[in-house]
């Protein structure tokens, strides 16, 4: 089979730029050539047309390997480079670092993977042998073919738009500012601390929640670099990495920095609500503030439920309320974007385990907040007017679920994942609990128990000596709550104890608190505006999880935290610094280097029609109203080649990836014989 010399290779050849490609073949230490006949591919691939040179080495990606890659290209004259060895996902780089500082343009090298396509998953040595022939043979034909490219370079605004001010967020805010990069830090609630404000003592430390994160908190609201805008929903999105410009609306607390006497407005307001805060188990005024110390001290109206009647006005002080002020928008221009917006706690279905029937099903977050001392019941162990002296704990409430046993939640899913830190959760409460009663009686049922986390099984150890009694139930016949017949406790709960071999059994309780898993936000909006991935458990998806943990698909935004999935405070705040650090330094950089495989338009063949500008799904696509043909946002196309595809007049093309580029490759691995010529 002769090939035709398509018109980009017969126009380098008019040009004086006659193709010399020098092929470099990797034994890899065995690992190819134990497989793979190499000199037998090197005789091969010698005899083609426009090949100046066919080297073998042991260790290719090595320095002398390297070394011998740049001599050759110096000594004989190349100006394509073909390298066989292992996949481009290892040393695609290197080999392109090794080009350069030969003399060539790093884009001139084409790479063959004859180990993993090859050697790794062909035993027999003929049929290894003649597949990695094809191969180097296809790399070559395309080879011959690349133009010298350049990379995109794209200036970066010195600042970062952080999305959360939970523990998450602030810790990212608060790096970041340490290396002194400007943020703007947004919060959809009034006030910062997320769900870590909400928690008495946290785990391994036994430290006060609240005095962790206030700590945080004073360090980014006292830093001159950090703007913070709490009460802010995004609105709308734009730009790339380097550039973006997000809205955001900002809705008015309706208290001012005037109010001097915050408590005397409150206490003024008659309209009672749901404290959220507390999570259902008090009531607060329409205008309030969650807890002592929090951030922002200004109180703030719960819009919903104010009626604007103006009992807070005179209490709070001249110009202490403004009930007349309107939502504003502004824009937020970054180079870069952290999102840290958390999770939820899995909400219970009514009658679950009892829940929303019986006063006495609480979840474990509302444990929490018994537990604090500063809470709904400050601190003492009271549940509908009863002290409690029974408690027993129900493990994987929204985790681990089956199919068939439990029901899905509203948007139709069964959460089958573990959750990770509801078991470390539930043994730090137990302990927190058998401490501070000794007489109370602690039952933990479970289908499993796993205590993540370094030291944390300590805690499963800490509650066997303190008495608490395990029971394992079998989750395809889970637990059943009920009535005591006898009236003598609130609860009874009834299950199979496999720990005992079936034995069905009886438990009375005065509370039964359900460790409920952690699911994803509502992030609906956030993915349409960034176009973020989305996991099977609806939780945010980062490149790769050991390669590229903290870094989403979309150049220039950053996970930070529980976005990505159930995480401990500790591997929070550990995220949220890795992200800070992977934007910390795409902005000191001051630019940001991008391959240049980006499509280009040939307005000389675009018709107008607009095709494209539908089919782009990273809107990179725009049209040139002057010219009325397509242009493309080098700075927001990812090179994915929809738009190539799509384009009816073929005034489309792919850099690196031409037409007669590919279809030179695949006619290359499709020859039946030796080819005379290129």
């Amino acid at each position: 089979m002769r090939y035709e010399a398509p018109e980009k290779l017969s126009e380098q050849r008019r040009n004086g730029d006659e193709p010399r490609v020098g092929v470099f073949v990797c034994h890899c230490g065995g690992n190819i050539s134990d497989i793979v006949d190499v000199e037998k591919v090197v005789e091969q691939i010698r005899k083609r047309s426009g090949v100046a040179c066919v080297t073998t080495h042991q260790f290719c990606c090595s320095d002398p390997g390297q070394a011998v890659i740049e001599q050759s290209i110096r000594e004989r004259r190349l100006n394509r480079i073909v390298v066989a060895a292992c996949s481009p996902s290892l040393h695609e780089l290197t080999f392109r670092r090794a080009v350069a500082r030969g003399g060539l343009n790093p884009y001139l090298f084409e790479h063959a993977n004859i180990r993993e396509h090859v050697s790794w998953v062909v035993d027999d040595r003929k049929e290894a042998t003649a597949k990695a022939g094809r191969l180097i043979r296809a790399a070559v034909a395309r080879a011959a073919r690349l133009a010298p490219l350049e990379k995109r370079r794209i200036p970066i605004h010195p600042s970062v738009l952080v999305i959360g001010g939970g523990v998450a967020g602030l810790t990212a805010a608060r790096d970041l500012a340490n290396r002194g990069i400007r943020v703007r830090l947004i919060e959809s609630t009034p006030f910062l601390g997320g769900r870590l404000a909400q928690l008495y003592k946290i785990y391994p430390t036994g430290q006060r929640a609240r005095d962790v994160i206030g700590g945080l908190i004073r360090e980014v609201s006292s830093n001159p670099l950090i703007t913070v805008y709490t009460n802010a929903e995004l609105v709308e999105a734009r730009g790339f990495i380097g550039d973006f410009h997000t809205t955001i609306r900002l809705v008015p607390r309706g208290a001012t920095e005037r109010c001097t006497d915050a408590q005397a407005a409150i206490n003024a307001c008659p309209e009672e609500t749901v404290d959220q805060f507390n999570l259902g188990l008090a009531r607060r005024k329409a205008i309030y503030l969650p807890y002592k110390g929090c951030y922002p001290s200004i109180p703030a109206i719960d819009w919903r439920n104010c009626t604007r009647c103006g009992a807070c006005l005179e209490a709070g002080g001249v110009g202490s309320i403004d009930l007349d002020e309107k939502p504003r928008e502004i824009v937020i221009r970054s180079g870069a974007i952290v999102i840290a917006v958390g999770l939820n706690t899995y909400p219970p279905r009514y009658g679950e385990y009892g829940f929303g029937q019986f006063a006495e099903v609480i979840t474990l977050a509302q444990m929490n907040r018994l537990l604090d001392p500063t809470g709904p019941t400050q601190g003492e162990l009271v549940v509908n007017g009863r002290r409690i002296r029974r408690v027993g704990f129900m493990h994987c409430v929204g985790s681990l679920q089956h199919e068939g046993v439990h029901k899905p939640m509203r948007d139709g899913r069964i959460n089958q994942y573990c959750s990770r830190v509801c078991c470390t959760t539930t043994m730090h409460t137990a302990v927190e609990l058998k401490t501070r009663w000794p007489g109370v009686q602690v039952y933990d049922f479970h289908e499993d128990i796993r205590t993540y986390g370094r030291r944390h099984e300590g805690y499963y150890d800490k509650v066997c000596r303190q008495g608490v009694v395990f029971l394992r139930f079998d989750p395809l016949r889970p637990p059943r709550v009920g009535v005591d017949p006898k009236g003598e406790w609130p609860l009874v709960l009834r299950t199979v104890d496999r720990l005992t071999f079936g034995e069905e059994l009886e438990v009375p309780l005065d509370l039964l608190v359900l460790a409920t898993g952690l699911v994803a936000r509502d992030m609906s909006k956030l993915v349409d505006l960034y176009r973020c991935s989305v996991g099977a458990d609806r939780f945010l998806m980062e490149v790769h999880p050991k390669l590229r943990p903290v870094e989403m698909a979309t150049f220039g935004l950053f996970l930070a935290g529980s976005v990505q999935g159930p995480m401990d405070i500790g591997e929070s705040t550990a995220a949220a610094a890795a992200a800070a650090s992977k934007a910390a330094a795409l902005l000191k950089a001051g630019q940001i280097e991008l391959d240049p495989f980006v499509a280009e338009v040939d307005t000389s063949k675009c018709s107008g029609c607009r095709i494209c500008l539908q089919a782009c799904p990273f809107a990179a696509t725009d049209r040139d109203e002057a010219a009325r043909t397509a242009k493309i946002n080098q700075a927001l196309c990812t090179g994915c080649g929809t738009c190539v595809a799509s384009c009816p007049c073929n005034a489309i093309q792919q850099r690196g990836f031409r037409d007669d580029q590919v279809e030179a490759e695949l006619l290359a691995l499709l020859e039946a014989e030796e080819p005379v010529g290129v």
